[in-house]
């Protein structure tokens, strides 16, 4: 016997009536799988919390601009200045060691124009780029592309120098149109100046020229009507000759596309070269051109990008051979620039691609180049690995619940009970009648079956089992923080902070010795690639120094050797350190370059004091020398330690060698400790103000745990020689238990 079908009336032809099957109370929301997957979102949110907290090194540069400078797929882009006996020997402003005391720039650094400083107008920009320059007498006017943070489109911005080219004063925007402008050509001719802008989403060449240098322009003529890329218009054997990449055509590479035209007039009419397309190749060969043509001895030369690894990667220089109606022929030639080796830490790290090079009326060169510190579309890049990454994580996860049973298939449907309600007739037809659902279940069963003989390869309970089960979570632990940093973490460049607009150098000092050469190779490698790094100086106090070339270093390395092992070696006066900041820092110490440039931001607002990262408090009666967290228990300190601290190298160096120090000297050598101890009390009792500055370091590793060479092994010993010495050092130059300074008294959230 079984149930008779109930006929449903109504329609003509019956319907058998589906029971209903019995309702399951178990909610989805209390299945094994679905606890467990709300589990793993918690634990590996708290990871990727810790790991941004404590290991992910902090660049948010939020003093550097409230406006513009907005992550931009198109890049970083910023503008430096170059100097040099001839184009070919060019060298960036810092080499002209070029002093200015406003910003603390000392010297000034390129680069010298970034999107903080055009948005100072109040127009914000997220780049700027192809920059032009204009030679009135002493005066420098760059015009460039400046990327409109809110249109974003390109605008012609113009910034003017009145001290070769050290400093800059932004004017403005000084062209806009409804649409995209780049590449600015500047030039003069008859008494004129006019600008030939990239206009090439407006499908026109078009010549404006200057009714009132350097802000106002006018529309002189439209020279073609063609959607031409970065032209230039030069003068040769009694004709004008126009250089341009022509975009016509859907599939036409203009990155690799070279053409040209010749008048008797640079405001045409324009004829068209012989030999057009002079080159249709490689977007990597420089066909494109690259900034304005120069002439130098005698010869012409032509300036192309290679856009070949990404856009804009470098600079390539050709010198004409041949330029006629009928024939066209150039071969490349070195520039001589130097590409830095610091990569993204570094301004132009990545790519440059546009350069001007003009020749002042002393003889001497001038250049102004462009230089980025991403490769294009990186920020794209970086959010798709972080998704990428995420959805790593995800499978694992699930891969991680099945093993351990929580989840009971690979198939999301499979996590909760089947009979959770009641479907409609509807539903079940389609179910049964689709082609497309059949295939899917079949997959489906397939999948979760390939489940079940994976949880029976993977058992928990076994030590093979919880040694992939270990290895897979500490997988999706790894891919987490790596989605997070490539999603939050920015470009991963530890970029220097500008004062007042102009960024600056510091020279880097460590003294060490033979048996330390492990951590000084490793220390040369790292802080060689920060930013604001111009020269590493190695004080060797004993032993066989070692040769340069065991190094792998971004910057050059000096080794002062000294005749006699001394701590106060450390403070020696060195005229040939080229720049006001010395960073002393000891070779066992490794921190993120971020930390340092943040550092010598904080130095740069106070030269006069030492900025460092290891606060002290001495106090108490008798004086007793204690660690850091003393410090923070008294909310204060009136010491830091110089093994890692900026510092002016004259002000320093003098004061540690004067008359007054001797003594104080004689003690450092005696105990062979307490050097920095005594820079401390000297800077206090040369001034009646605040004299240290304290930065918090992301993080700080002290590599001499690893090789066992540090030089103070027994703390309570070490200590207790420094209670001495601050006891001697109160005798001789006065107390500094009344000094103290506030943690957290900048508000700049480095000091806390």
């Amino acid at each position: 016997m079984g149930l008779s079908p109930i006929v449903v009336s109504g329609s003509g032809s019956g319907r058998i009536a589906r029971p209903n099957k019995i309702k399951n109370d178990v909610p989805c929301v209390a299945s094994s799988g679905f606890v467990f997957l709300i589990l793993a979102c918690v634990s590996l949110g708290l990871v990727s919390g810790i790991y941004v907290k404590f290991i992910m090194t902090p660049n948010v540069h939020a003093s550097v601009s409230e406006i513009g400078c907005k992550v931009d797929d198109e890049g970083s882009w910023a503008i430096g200045v170059f100097f040099g006996a001839s184009p070919f020997h060019l060298k960036p402003i810092e080499d002209m060691n070029i002093w200015r005391d406003k910003s603390a720039a000392w010297p000034v650094t390129n680069p010298v124009i970034t999107c903080a400083s055009a948005s100072a107008t109040g127009i914000s920009s997220n780049f700027v780029a192809d920059p032009f320059l204009y030679i009135q007498g002493d005066v420098f006017y760059v015009f460039f592309e400046t990327k409109n943070s809110i249109t974003m489109q390109g605008d012609i911005g113009v910034a003017r120098s009145t001290d070769k080219g050290a400093s800059w004063e932004q004017l403005g925007i000084a062209l806009d149109e409804a649409w995209h402008l780049s590449y600015p050509y500047v030039f003069e001719y008859n008494g004129n100046i006019y600008m030939l802008p990239e206009s090439r989403a407006k499908g026109q060449l078009r010549l404006y020229r200057a009714v009132n240098f350097p802000l106002e322009w006018t529309l002189e003529k439209i020279m073609m009507k063609k959607p031409l890329v970065d032209s230039f218009i030069i003068p040769h054997d009694g004709k004008y000759w126009l250089f341009g990449s022509d975009r016509s055509g859907i599939s036409s590479d203009f990155n690799a596309k070279l053409e040209i035209w010749y008048s008797s007039s640079p405001l045409g009419p324009w004829k068209p070269h012989k030999k057009n397309p002079i080159y249709n190749t490689d977007k990597s060969m420089g066909a494109r051109n690259g900034g304005r043509p120069f002439l130098y001895d005698g010869s012409l030369y032509r300036v192309g990008q290679d856009d070949g690894e990404t856009y804009g990667r470098r600079i390539r220089l050709f010198k004409m051979e041949v330029l006629t109606t009928d024939d066209f022929k150039e071969v490349e030639v070195q520039l001589g620039l130097k590409e830095s080796i610091k990569g993204r830490n570094a301004w132009n790290g990545v790519r440059s691609h546009h350069l001007d090079v003009q020749q002042l009326s002393s003889g001497e060169w001038v250049g102004v180049m462009d230089g980025d510190r991403v490769p294009s579309g990186d920020a794209s890049r970086r959010f798709h690995l972080g998704c990428a990454s995420v959805l790593g994580v995800a499978a694992l996860v699930i891969l991680f619940g099945v093993s351990l049973g929580a989840v009971k298939g690979l198939v999301p449907l499979s996590w909760c009970p089947h009979n959770v309600g009641k479907r409609s007739d509807a539903s079940l037809d389609w179910e049964q009648s689709s082609l497309f659902y059949s295939r899917m279940r079949l997959f489906c069963s397939h999948l979760n079956r390939a489940s079940l003989l994976l949880r029976a390869r993977i058992k928990p309970n076994t030590c093979s089992g919880s040694l992939v089960l270990t290895l897979i979570f500490f997988v999706a632990v790894v891919l987490m923080c790596t989605g997070v940093k490539y999603i939050y973490g920015g470009s991963g460049a530890h970029e220097a902070y500008p004062l007042h607009g102009q960024y600056s150098q510091f020279t880097l000092l460590t003294m060490t010795y033979d048996a330390r050469i492990w951590n000084l190779k490793m220390y040369v490698q790292h802080y060689s690639r920060c930013s604001s790094v111009r020269e590493i100086v190695v004080v060797w106090n004993k032993g066989q120094p070692p040769e340069l070339s065991e190094f792998d270093s971004a910057v050059p390395v000096r080794i002062r050797v000294e005749e006699r092992n001394s701590l106060n070696n450390r403070f020696k006066v060195d005229p040939s350190i080229k720049t006001r900041a010395v960073l002393e820092l000891d070779d066992d110490i490794m921190m993120p370059c971020d930390d340092v440039e943040r550092g010598f931001k904080v130095w740069r607002e106070h030269p006069e004091r030492i900025v460092g990262f290891y606060p002290r408090l001495a106090n108490g009666n008798p004086l007793k020398y204690r660690a850091e967290k003393h410090a923070r228990k008294h909310n204060g300190y009136n010491m830091i330690l110089t093994g890692a601290a900026f510092m002016d190298s004259k002000k320093a160096f003098e004061l540690y060698w004067s008359k007054t120090a001797a003594a104080g000297r004689e003690v450092v050598d005696s105990l062979f400790n307490c050097e920095d101890v005594l820079l401390n009390y000297l800077y206090a009792n040369a001034s009646s103000s605040s004299t240290v500055e304290y930065v918090k370091p992301a993080w700080a590793i002290d590599t001499s745990k690893f090789t066992g060479v540090a030089i103070s092994k027994n703390t309570q010993i070490h200590y207790g020689l420094r209670s001495k010495c601050l006891q001697k050092f109160s005798e001789m130059y006065g107390s500094i238990t009344n000094r103290k300074s506030e943690f957290n008294h900048r508000m700049d959230g480095w000091d806390v």
